[in-house]
């Protein structure tokens, strides 16, 4: 069981602007983005990546104009019934964060029956957040709260329902979080790529993990000093 392992979370930018430079419509970008999610869902257990949380749709992104919102609600719906079989196989668990109340009939249907056949996966638990603000999980987790006047962090943490974040990258080079997994990122390392989200591969993948594995994560305290045999 990996589901101990790193807590990876990328903020997938870029594809529309990838399809662009090369003259394609937007959804050829968003497209060419399910197939790096893909590679990189097949590359992350061997790394010790035990729960890869992709922001694939977020509560903002119903601004954008209705022909893109169909096609990315569409390719997702494709995406948890095609992968389905396939993360099952791999012994991987996947799962859907944020609303479901503003999401299709057909989308929602896909959402669950890609759960209930994956839910036994423990190589890797891939969460793919749609709907999705950090701003409303966090109200939401408030109001319940507030029932629960002896709260604790842990205790909020778990009304959230998702564990803290290790490592955030995000490609297509913007260097903000965009409302995404705000409390869980509250001790993670950053890293913001140039590199546009259909492009990002397994070698990409294996170099931001190695480099998070160099970083002195020391969470407000001090790093220990080494033992005086090793100096």
């Amino acid at each position: 069981m990996n589901q101990s392992g790193l807590h990876l979370a990328i903020i997938m930018d870029g594809n529309g602007r990838w399809a662009e430079q090369r003259g394609l419509p937007r959804p050829a970008g968003h497209r060419a983005g399910a197939r790096a999610v893909r590679a990189v869902v097949e590359a992350a257990p061997a790394l010790g990546i035990g729960t890869l949380t992709l922001y694939a749709f977020s509560a903002d992104n119903w601004r954008r104009p209705p022909r893109e919102v169909a096609a990315l609600m569409g390719l997702l719906r494709r995406f948890a019934i095609q992968e389905a079989q396939v993360l099952a196989k791999a012994d991987v668990r996947l799962s859907f964060i944020g609303r479901r109340d503003r999401l299709p009939g057909p989308m929602l249907e896909a959402m669950a029956k890609s759960e209930a056949l994956t839910a036994t996966g423990r190589s890797l638990h891939l969460r793919v957040a749609v709907d999705y603000s950090a701003r409303d999980a966090l109200l939401h987790a408030a109001r319940h709260l507030a029932q629960a006047p002896a709260a604790t962090r842990e205790g909020f943490g778990a009304l959230l329902g998702s564990p803290d974040v290790d490592l955030l990258v995000r490609t297509g080079g913007d260097q903000r979080l965009s409302d995404f997994l705000l409390w869980e990122c509250a001790y993670a390392e950053l890293m913001f790529l140039p590199v546009a989200w259909p492009d990002f591969g397994p070698a990409d993948l294996a170099a931001c993990v190695g480099d998070f594995r160099a970083r002195d994560r020391r969470f407000g305290g001090l790093t220990a000093p080494a033992p005086a045999s090793a100096r």
